[in-house]
């Protein structure tokens, strides 16, 4: 049971060794250093800033996870709003396409004129550019619930509100566990465009004051956390949505198991 594991984590070293030595070469080519700094400098920058980097990491941690949770709940209660009221759709559906329609990153001077250079609006950005993915994958699930399932609770004589969260939104799970994924690694966006247009603290401010002062090693380095941001708040993520749907089988984790015993 643990070859699939094992080999994956095998995998991903070999592909981030591949493209350390990859980077490595193209400066040993003669790429310029206030271009693309060595690993081993900015290796040498994520220790020697430690201290720094945590600070504006905890600064645009705070934000992602907010902004998640604010585009999770309120994207979820979107789609739960129109999938229990059908006379919403016709109004509100319009104005979620709208609101794709206009780039959240052309609205960021406006968020941050209006919610200030703090946490603010950072927080609103990441929520308004994952609200719209998991309203949209929640309601797409809500609505392909098997009507066999819903012919049975009215026959059973279970109410519209008790078909709604009792087995609409269980059958929705996988389709909003899509969305939530594609949340998570679009809500750093959002924060670190917003610290980008006004901020005084966060890993994109960071970046921003490291560009300005030609500190390429620091830009890496800060580039270098908030994947490892992202990383993590992806694999949290979904490893929570497979601890809430235990009854969906990893599929592709189970074919390759079964193909490596085979092998």
């Amino acid at each position: 049971m643990t070859r699939v594991p094992c080999l994956a984590l095998l995998r991903l070293i070999l592909a981030t060794a591949v493209l350390i030595a990859l980077w490595q070469l193209m400066v040993f080519l003669g790429a310029p250093r206030y271009m693309l700094p060595s690993p081993l400098s900015v290796l040498h920058t994520l220790v020697a800033q430690a201290v720094l980097l945590w600070h504006h990491a905890l600064v645009t941690l705070g934000e992602i996870v907010a902004g998640f949770l604010c585009g999770t709940l309120l994207g979820t209660v979107t789609a739960l709003t129109l999938s229990r009221w059908a006379f919403l759709r016709s109004t509100v559906l319009p104005l979620l396409l709208l609101t794709q329609a206009i780039p959240v990153f052309a609205i960021a001077p406006l968020l941050v004129l209006w919610f200030g250079y703090g946490p603010g609006s950072k927080i609103v950005m990441a929520t308004l550019i994952i609200y719209f993915p998991v309203a949209s994958t929640c309601y797409d699930g809500l609505r392909q619930t098997q009507p066999g399932w819903l012919d049975l609770a009215t026959t059973m004589g279970g109410s519209a509100n008790r078909q709604l969260f009792y087995i609409r939104l269980p059958a929705a799970l996988p389709s909003l566990a899509s969305g939530l994924r594609m949340a998570a690694t679009a809500a750093p966006i959002g924060a670190i465009i917003g610290e980008w247009v006004g901020s005084s603290a966060g890993l994109g401010y960071l970046m921003l004051q490291a560009n300005g002062r030609m500190q390429t090693d620091l830009m890496f380095a800060a580039l270098i956390v908030l994947l490892i941001i992202t990383i993590t708040l992806y694999f949290t993520v979904d490893r929570l949505c497979r601890l809430a749907m235990p009854w969906q089988p990893d599929r592709a984790g189970r074919h390759a198991l079964i193909n490596g015993e085979r092998a």
